[in-house]
């Protein structure tokens, strides 16, 4: 394995082909991104791939290993790392799956992946998820006192969407070079009937509507920056499953 290459040679190496990779770290569909953009890359001609996740530097370069790429280094740009890698001869080994084949596997996991947890209910009003390494709590399904020690899990949902929006839209920007200086988002939510979820009354416990703002900060192109915004909520899971069970409204405004 040759050694990573100093400041100076990297600075001169010739680009062919660069992508920016955003915040995804290589477990939340990086080494995809990689693999559709070292396939566009002639066989020892280097790929340019740029970072804001810090994990990315340990975690690139055994993969490069693993998958017959050569690591040339990285260098510190604005705000962003940039990385370099030379994409390897097609493999001997007729055993060894070819890039081509690699990205075919690796995207049939991504679309079977399924997500499990466990929950429990461990005390009064309250359940804990397990999921992967870590855990919450969560309240009782619904409340709507000022003050509880845990969420509940209709704030959980709704808290859940504006997450992957907020979370989603960052990545993006990134990913397409906008500088957005911050995002906040509001999501407010109101059932059809709190008291038929009680049991006090006979009626539809589901949301009547759910309604988000996003607000972000930026000098960038505003119709660029809303051309984002509308293609995360496009690619998000929660808001396109929810968008078919009740009214969402979402707004979007550059302040």
């Amino acid at each position: 394995m040759s050694e990573p290459l100093d400041v100076s040679a990297l600075e001169a190496l010739r680009v062919e082909r660069v992508f920016d990779g955003g915040d995804l770290d290589c477990g939340s569909g990086l080494i995809l991104l990689i693999r559709e953009n070292m396939l566009q890359t002639p066989v020892g001609q280097i790929l340019e791939m740029r970072s804001r996740e810090p994990t990315v530097n340990d975690d690139l370069p055994p993969w490069c290993r693993m998958a017959g790429h050569e690591y040339l280094g990285r260098l510190e740009g604005p705000g962003y790392a940039r990385y370099f890698l030379r994409r390897g001869a097609p493999k001997t080994d007729q055993t060894a799956p070819s890039d081509d084949q690699a990205l075919v596997e690796d995207k049939k996991k991504a679309t079977e992946y399924e997500w499990r947890m466990r929950v429990r209910s461990t005390g009064n009003l309250k359940s804990t998820v397990y999921c992967r390494n870590f855990s919450w709590d969560l309240g009782q399904p619904a409340s709507f006192k000022d003050k509880d020690a845990y969420p509940c899990a209709v704030e959980a949902l709704l808290g859940a969407l504006g997450g992957a929006l907020s979370s989603g839209f960052a990545t993006d920007c990134a990913r397409e070079g906008l500088d957005v200086d911050d995002v906040e988002i509001t999501v407010r939510g109101k059932l059809h009937n709190i008291l038929a979820h009680m049991g006090l009354e006979v009626g539809d416990p589901s949301f009547a509507g759910i309604e988000l703002k996003c607000f972000a900060s930026t000098m960038d192109d505003e119709a660029k920056v809303r051309r984002v915004w509308d293609q995360t909520v496009a690619r998000s899971p929660i808001a396109a499953t929810l968008a078919k069970a009740v009214e969402l409204n979402i707004k979007f405004a550059v302040v």
